[in-house]
């Protein structure tokens, strides 16, 4: 196993909470999928999810050779571990290269920060 790339990226809260507040239904149905939508939407203040979210999809931009949409990539979380999920194509490039991404969040009071360690495993 071998680290490929490693991607960061923070987000500022009251400049997400702006546009989100501008552009409430275009900017959600714009960046996320609807599970994402959904998971954070469900929170008392849903933007540190939704920018940590955000976040996430840059952080692994910085990781990946090539351009992708917004919604090809999203966060899941499984218990209390976020992990990203790729839309097909993408993730057939990942399995056919062997990569996997791994994937780190966190937001505290006026930030939200992801960082996506893309690892080649074995093969």
């Amino acid at each position: 196993m071998s680290i490929v790339a490693i991607g960061t990226d923070i987000v500022e809260l009251a400049r997400l909470r702006k546009v989100w507040q501008r552009h409430p239904r275009r900017f959600l149905e714009r960046h996320f999928v609807p599970g994402e939508i959904q998971y954070c939407l469900a929170k008392p203040d849903p933007v540190p999810s939704l920018a940590a979210r955000f976040a996430a999809k840059e952080a692994f931009q910085k990781c990946w050779p090539d351009s992708f949409g917004w919604l090809e990539v999203w966060v899941e979380v499984e218990g209390r571990r976020p992990l990203l999920h790729f839309a097909p194509k993408l993730r057939a490039r990942m399995e056919a290269e062997h990569l996997k991404a791994h994937l780190s969040l966190t937001h505290e009071k006026h930030y939200a920060l992801a960082m996506v360690v893309l690892e080649r495993q074995g093969g």
